[in-house]
């Protein structure tokens, strides 16, 4: 995989040509305030870019009135086209509907809090302009809490090992690919999604440059401690037999301490006439692999759920609302 580019590449938007197609796929939630002001910034920074451009914003069943929203500016702009699902499926799975419904070579994803500046999305198209297939813009400077930022490293952790490679320390919301990756999951429904999961199963050609992060427009984020870690957890009992090789690589560890405690006992026994004495020593081992069992169980238990899960074939989302457009071929 790539290499982080160089800083000379942050100031193209004059110098780059305008591509033949562009998509912009945004999920939305909790965004009404936001949204006039997103799409006012995106009609000034698209025509420049490319030809044709398309702006797809998919309502992840949002409480407040952002569905009112986006239909009242879909009038107003023939290129954006709405989507509402049908209850709260998470961002990864509404990012998931959008691309399929996206319609040109080029894609975009970007959040809708304007923590992603529309003014940058040419940094991100000059570096795949150089033969990657998705770069993703990387914060260069996240404005975050202490337990949120521990939270997103700890999710960045996991990614890495699902990805192998160095570069999902730099992944982010704000991404740029080709269309024809998307073509390596397009019959994926499994009812978890990580998008960044899905990319590598389409291409190894990624990178990443530095991009401005601005404060967010609107409300708190909802991507919580917890929910970072949970999104961590399900990454990696999702994707990756990872937990599975740590489960056998514990159970031989401590069947290797089981011996060393037998070795113990014997030596014990034949140089000094007399057993290991005392029952919080037997209740030590006992919990020590009582627990080790349990872990490893709990490991294969989580693996069961989803193939449970799979065999439900339950949708990653179901649109109750949209343009009539049929997913992207």
């Amino acid at each position: 995989m790539s290499v982080e580019p160089q800083s000379s590449h942050q100031h193209p938007a004059e110098a780059r040509a305008s591509l033949p197609g562009l998509s912009i796929v945004i999920p939305v939630y909790r965004s009404q305030e936001i949204l006039p002001e997103l799409v006012r910034r995106l009609a000034e920074v698209l025509p420049p870019l490319a030809d044709h451009y398309e702006m797809v914003m998919v309502n992840d069943c949002s409480p407040d009135n952002s569905w009112e929203v986006i239909c009242r500016l879909a009038e107003q702009h023939s290129w954006l086209h709405p989507i509402n699902l049908m209850r709260n499926y998470g961002q990864h799975n509404a990012l998931l509907c959008g691309i399929r419904s996206a319609q040109y070579g080029l894609i975009v994803t970007m959040d809708d809090d304007l923590q992603h500046p529309p003014e940058e999305i040419s940094k991100l198209l000059a570096v795949l302009d150089e033969g990657y297939d998705v770069v993703y813009g990387r914060p260069a400077q996240e404005q975050h809490g202490v337990l949120r930022d521990l939270a997103s490293w700890m999710t960045k952790l996991a990614l890495q090992n699902v990805m192998g490679a160095e570069i999902a320390r730099n992944v982010s919301a704000f991404r740029a690919f080709r269309a024809q990756v998307a073509n390596a999951f397009t019959h994926y429904e499994g009812a978890f999604v990580s998008i960044d999961v899905l990319l590598t199963w389409g291409t190894n050609r990624f990178a990443a440059t530095p991009v401005r992060h601005e404060p967010r427009g609107q409300g708190t984020s909802g991507y919580t401690f917890r929910k970072l870690l949970t999104h961590a957890m399900n990454m990696m009992t999702g994707f990756s037999t990872k937990p599975l090789q740590i489960a056998s690589l514990v159970g031989f560890a401590f069947t290797l301490f089981g011996f060393g405690v037998l070795g113990y006992v014997l030596i014990r026994y034949f140089s000094q006439g007399t057993p290991v004495p005392g029952f919080p020593f037997l209740a030590s081992i006992i919990a020590l692999f009582s627990g080790a069992q349990l872990f490893a169980l709990g490991i294969m238990g989580e693996y069961l759920a989803r193939m449970h899960f799979r065999s439900m074939q339950k949708p990653p989302y179901v649109v109750r609302t949209g343009d009539g457009r049929s997913p992207r071929q």
